[in-house]
This record gives structure tokens, sequence and C-alpha cells, in this order.
């Protein structure tokens, strides 16, 4: 999961009347509370307009007309696959590779002359770029070395994990990177292709993907990790969400291992488990 690209609009009459499907304050007001208990993600009031057109597609795949017919279909089947849709549809994937570039070259000297395979993980891979940029990141600092690394990579949104898992990505967004980082990692498609590249299977062999709630109350993957990326995703939960998560982290880190956090995030004032190293880079706090 990550970011906040949809900035939402306010919802007028106007514009409901306009809509073929019903979506009331009842049913809006629900949603939120069906999303928080599910994946923490606090929807705010002018997240109306997102909600409805997100959601739309499911209701008319299902041929329903009023969101409160979908809600109850949701709340009538707790471990319904409808309800992986619905966790989907309303998680935010805006990311690319190497965003909030700063923070790869802190891991490059982390990890260059750290002995034993490395481990990181990824706790909001969204689509992929952002483990990609790990393990490219590794390639370039640990060289032959980079095989016995792992980048462990998990996102709630089962979608987003399928794209990532192809490592194929429009040559738009690619040209972005240097070219020697295209010619090194990319692999240019031609034909049918032409216009994507993939990503070669030297960096793909070093990324492991899973699908994890980071609200579930136990977590498969298993520590000690060398550092952890967790960007922009906690700007969706509650102070409470925040620190709960924060506290399960620290467990899971390296006693000298980096907790990486989004640009917009500030961990400082919600968790004693970590204290703040450099911008939105965190370790560990001494135990008293």
């Amino acid at each position: 999961m990550t970011s906040d690209s949809d900035a939402g609009q306010a919802w007028s009459t106007s514009s409901m009347l306009e809509r073929d499907l019903i979506l009331t304050d009842v049913d809006f007001t629900r949603i939120r509370q069906l999303i928080y208990e599910r994946a923490g993600i606090v929807l705010a009031e002018h997240k109306r307009e997102m909600v409805y057109s997100r959601l739309a597609k499911r209701l008319r795949h299902h041929n329903l007309t009023h969101f409160s017919e979908y809600i109850s279909r949701l709340e009538r089947n707790a471990s319904a696959k409808e309800w992986e849709a619905f966790t989907n549809a309303l998680t935010t994937n805006l990311t690319a590779f190497f965003r909030e570039a700063h923070h790869f070259p802190l891991l490059a000297s982390h990890i260059a002359n750290k002995p034993g395979p490395i481990r990181v993980w990824s706790a909001a891979a969204s689509t992929g770029e952002e483990p990609y940029s790990i393990a490219m990141t590794l390639h370039e600092t640990l060289g032959s070395r980079a095989s016995e690394a792992r980048v462990v990579s998990t996102d709630i949104d089962t979608d987003a994990l399928t794209r990532a898992r192809a490592g194929i990505y429009p040559m738009e967004q690619v040209r972005k990177l240097d070219e020697s980082r295209i010619r090194r990692f990319f692999l240019k498609g031609s034909g049918e292709r032409i216009g994507l590249a993939k990503i070669r299977p030297e960096v793909s062999a070093i990324v492991e993907y899973e699908q994890l709630n980071l609200l579930a109350p136990s977590w498969s993957i298993k520590g000690p990790f060398d550092a952890i990326f967790c960007r922009n995703v906690m700007i969706y939960f509650d102070k409470e969400t925040q620190t709960r998560i924060l506290s399960r982290f620290a467990p899971l880190l390296k006693p000298d291992g980096l907790l990486f956090a989004g640009h917009s995030e500030n961990f400082s004032y919600i968790s004693q488990a970590f204290k703040l190293r450099g911008q939105t880079v965190y370790v560990l706090a001494p135990r008293n």
C-alpha cells in the first residue's frame, strides 16, 4: 500500500443526483468503518467521491444499484472473496522507482560491509517499484554477494502484488532512471511488448512477494532484517494503529537495523521503540 494521490472532492447534492448508484450517508459511514476494521485505513470525509468511483465497479460487477446491498453482501460472509476486491479497491498505490531517492544511498552504505546474507523488508510493496529499487541497490552495492540477499515484499493489495511479480512496466516510467541502470537491470520489450520493460531475472530472483495485512494478529514473515521500508503507509492509520505496528517492527530489526519512513511521516512522537537518525530514517532506541 502507498501514498495520497486521491485528494477527493467535496460531495454535493447535484453530483449525487447524476449518479446511477445510490450511496447514502449511512452507507459511506459503514464503508469507512469496514475498511478501518479490515485494513486500518482511515478514510476522511472528503474521500466520498473516491469511495463511490472505486467501488462502483464492484457494484456493477454484481448488478447492484445500492451501496447498502453491496455492504450487506460483505457483512453476511466475513470470509467472502469479495472482501479482497473491496480492500484492493480502496487501497491507493502511488509509487515509483527510487522514490525518495536519498534513502537508497543510506541503505547502500549501511549494508556495504556487513557480513552474511542481507535481508530487507518492503512492507508496502505495491506494484513492485520499491522492492525492485531495493534489489537494484543491493546488486550495485554487494556485487556477486547480492544473489544471497533477499528482499521480502508484502502488501495487502493482491492485484498490486500480481503486477509486482510480473515485473513489467511502461517504458516511459523506466526512462526516468539513468541509462546505466536501464541497461543493467531491465529488458526492453519488442514486437507486441514494445513500449514495455521487464525486470531482469537476476534482480527479480532476490525479491519474494507475499500478501500481508499489517493489522493481522500474526505475521507470517520472520526477522531479523537489516532494514525495513514502510513508507507512505502510516499516513492512512490512526495513531493507535501506528504505535501498534511500530512496536511489532522493532523485534524484527537487527540491533543496528534501519527503518525507512515516508517524507510526510514522523514516528518520533508515536513510538519510544525508535529514534530518528536522519531524514525519515530511524534506528532502534536504546533500551533502559
